[in-house]
């Protein structure tokens, strides 16, 4: 005989006691294998499916290790996620006072990286092992709003005994996904979690409102790169004979000249500068642009790195920019101070340097590499094909022309880098890197 599955709606009219006491029902029947009062939710039932055959104990709180601020820290700058934060919290955050719920921000490995609300509920979390940092992974804490919604990606509520694991029984929570417009991968979930008494069913159509807007946001967000690569590639478009076309990093398509405008091409893994077979082009040299990419097909070979020459220009005050040669033309990309800096600790040593150095060189302590890798990949993504890794250093091949100021003790007048300091006293003028 069919069992009729569990209703939200019903569970909200409940006393809290007499939902609980239902839920648990119905849990312990799918454990003991018996015939339950009542059929779990569909996702419910295969996310509990999941947890017994991988192994997680109902009965034990697992948990795996925590990240340290340092990691935390790193991947927060590193996630796509902190550009929406302020997207999720005018539409989350204002409610959760009142509602006695938190909003937590988890990414695509269940990481909670972010968690704000209520503070008694915070306070009420951190016994959970809820908190900043905790791997709130499916096949780690089991059925829960974080963990179960990466695995369906899409938007799942979990009630009291719903969640797998018996700790957790005194909550609800309701977790939507958040997906990169670019390219459709998981970025990580939105969470609103909170005591048992402030269940919902509203919750999670009111969460997963919130994610949309947040998935619009970065959309939005796409669109002004693209416009601003489209403002760098057009004038080199229109000087190049044949064919051509300027992307950015997913392959999403600024400008055309002499193809059919395609929304996005599909790059390969390892795409870089130089001579590159595309499916869909045929052969063709590569160069890189702020933010993307300069595809020519059939087009003149470019060798190696495509980028020969750069001109770091660090004589003006506040006006600092570099600008890269390649064989289609020239562009130029304005600097902010940080990547001033970095960029002038990069041609002050050719050989390069290693994350813990420019550390050292920035900050005088060699431990803050979760800073320098974060706006080191921030700087690559502009100057993409010039800079490499591992260490950080400009391109092979790629001549570094430094201009600095006619008075030295104008270079960077912002920066206590040691660095900087020492070449203040050094002389001024321009120089060239080889």
């Amino acid at each position: 005989m069919a069992h009729t599955a569990v209703d939200l709606n019903r569970l909200s009219a409940m006393d809290t006691r007499e939902a609980s006491r239902l839920l648990k029902g119905v849990r312990a029947a799918a454990l003991a294998g018996d015939p339950p009062p009542a059929a779990p939710r569909p996702d419910i039932a295969a996310s509990w499916r999941r947890m017994l055959a991988g192994g997680v104990h109902p009965d034990r709180d697992a948990r795996s290790r925590m990240l340290s601020l340092a990691e935390t820290e790193e991947r927060r700058q590193l996630s796509p996620l902190r550009e929406i934060l302020p997207v999720l919290r005018e539409g989350l955050l204002p409610a959760l006072d009142g509602a006695l719920h938190i909003m937590v921000v988890a990414d695509a490995d269940g990481r909670l990286l972010w968690r704000e609300g209520a503070s008694a509920i915070l306070r009420r979390a951190d016994r959970l092992g809820f908190s900043v940092g905790a791997d709130w992974a499916e096949g780690v804490v089991g059925t829960n709003g974080v963990g179960t919604a990466l695995v369906t990606r899409r938007p799942v509520q979990v009630f009291s005994a719903e969640h797998f694991v018996s700790s957790h029984h005194d909550w609800t929570c309701a977790g939507a996904p958040l997906h990169d417009p670019r390219d459709g991968s998981l970025l990580g979930v939105v969470d609103v979690s909170g005591p048992l008494a402030t269940m919902h069913p509203a919750t999670l159509a009111w969460v997963s409102s919130v994610a949309r807007l947040a998935e619009r946001e970065l959309r939005v967000r796409h669109l002004e790169s693209l416009e601003r690569l489209r403002a760098v590639a057009a004038p080199i478009l229109a000087r190049l004979p044949g064919r051509a076309l300027a992307v950015d990093g997913h392959g999403w398509t600024a400008a055309v000249t002499g193809v059919t405008p395609v929304d996005r091409l599909p790059l390969p893994k390892g795409f870089g500068p130089g001579r590159v077979w595309l499916a869909q082009l045929g052969d063709c040299g590569v160069e890189p642009l702020p933010g993307g990419w300069l595809i020519r097909i059939d087009g003149a070979r470019t060798g190696g790195a495509a980028a020969g020459r750069v001109v770091l220009d660090l004589s003006r005050p506040r006006g600092w920019s570099a600008t890269v040669y390649g064989a289609a033309g020239s562009w130029s990309q304005e600097l902010s101070p940080r990547h001033a800096e970095l960029l002038f600790l990069l041609a002050d040593c050719p050989r390069g340097r290693s994350a813990a150095e420019l550390a050292q060189e920035l900050f005088g302590d060699p431990t803050r590499t979760v800073t320098v890798r974060a706006e080191m990949s921030r700087v690559r993504r502009h100057l993409a094909g010039v800079l490499a890794h591992r260490p950080y250093r400009f391109a092979e091949g790629v001549e570094v022309e430094l201009i600095r100021p006619a008075d030295p003790r104008t270079l960077l007048p912002h920066s206590t880098a040691p660095s900087v300091i020492r070449a203040r006293v050094g002389r001024g003028g321009p120089g060239v890197i080889p």
